[in-house]
């Protein structure tokens, strides 16, 4: 999973959430074995909440405070009056971020807690409803069309595609990979996909566990309003 090392820290934006004084996170568990943990407790710098960690879903919406804050997984909340377990795994979040991702992955590295985090930013004002949030996490460069969109990736990068259609709606998805060094082009996915206005989807390519092609999974995300459950 070292390649979730490659994910780039976006540039900060101030977002409605914040006006508000705080944020809101949704979780994804991207990797996940039968032994992996399906909750733990994210801790804020102040407080703990309880999570899930879904695996082909986001979450439900956690809220945050605003600000630079530092985010912790822990097995479980710390004694009263007691610090944060320093080798707990963590992510910072800049004072400019809006709304995030918590991407959360296997590591067994970690004795304290086997996971790893990333911070993606999701504010509102960066990406917008209906447009798609891409992110290669393989060395492969992936291409085609996603409905009226082109879509050209290098290995290990992210994309903002805008909407793929202009209403609701199914649309065309042809996608093809080429190997990290080879020419040659091999078929990834000819499909069609469901196009809602009111969604942001955010879509990571991985390495598919004895398969040479890639795998794509996608998440809608439709919030109202950023301090409610979907």
């Amino acid at each position: 999973m070292r390649f979730l090392a490659i994910l780039i820290c976006l540039i900060p934006c101030l977002s409605l959430a914040q006006d508000k004084g705080g944020r809101t996170c949704r979780v994804v568990f991207l990797g996940a074995g039968e032994k992996d943990p399906e909750k733990l407790h994210l801790h804020d710098g102040t407080k703990t909440i309880e999570i899930d960690l879904p695996r082909l879903n986001l979450s439900k919406v956690y809220p945050l405070p605003g600000g630079a804050i530092t985010l912790r997984l822990l097995a479980a909340p710390p004694a009263e009056d007691q610090p944060v377990n320093p080798a707990a795994p963590s992510a910072k979040v800049a004072e400019g971020f809006g709304d995030i991702y918590l991407l959360v992955t296997p590591d067994p590295a970690n004795k304290t807690v086997p996971a790893r985090m990333q911070v993606i930013d999701a504010t509102a004002d960066r990406f917008k409803a209906g447009q798609m949030l891409w992110y290669n996490l393989t060395a492969h460069e992936v291409g085609g069309q996603v409905g009226t969109q082109k879509l050209v990736m290098k290995g290990r990068s992210k994309l903002t595609l805008d909407a793929p259609a202009d209403k609701l709606g199914d649309y065309n998805v042809n996608l093809s990979f080429r190997i990290a060094g080879k020419p040659a082009l091999y078929p990834l996915c000819e499909t069609r996909w469901v196009h809602n206005p009111a969604n942001r989807t955010v879509l990571f390519i991985l390495n598919e566990p004895g398969s040479r092609a890639p795998r794509v999974l996608g998440f809608p995300d439709h919030r109202e309003d950023a301090g409610k459950n979907p």
